[in-house]
């Protein structure tokens, strides 16, 4: 296995689920840009993935979830973008731990 060699060195990556009858990820996105402090912030079908210095994540995702805390949900990303160890580019197939972020939004009781 090749060595893996992290392209943000000292970043975390969150990914932010909304599942709220009253926002769609494209407003949840547009509220983020307004208080993201320089965090790269990418519009999912699911929500938002968030990468930046923790500390700048962090204060972003405080700002995020104040806007709709019942229906707004924050997980840590498992591998970085790119880690060929996870990487679906190098794995094939399909995207994996979509459907793992489809069955717990089934569980989430609201």
């Amino acid at each position: 296995m090749v060595e893996y060699t992290p392209d943000h060195v000292g970043t975390v990556t969150k990914y932010v689920f909304v599942e709220s009858p009253s926002m769609t990820p494209g407003e949840l996105a547009l509220r983020a840009y307004e208080a993201s402090e320089g965090v790269l912030i990418k519009e999912t079908c699911f929500g938002l993935q968030v990468t930046g210095e923790p500390g700048a994540v962090d204060r972003l995702i405080e700002v995020i979830r104040s806007i709709d805390p019942d229906h707004i949900f924050i997980k840590d990303r498992g591998f970085p973008p790119g880690d060929s160890r996870r990487c679906r580019a190098n794995l094939g197939g399909a995207r994996p731990g979509y459907l793992g972020h489809e069955r717990e939004f089934r569980l989430l009781r609201y």
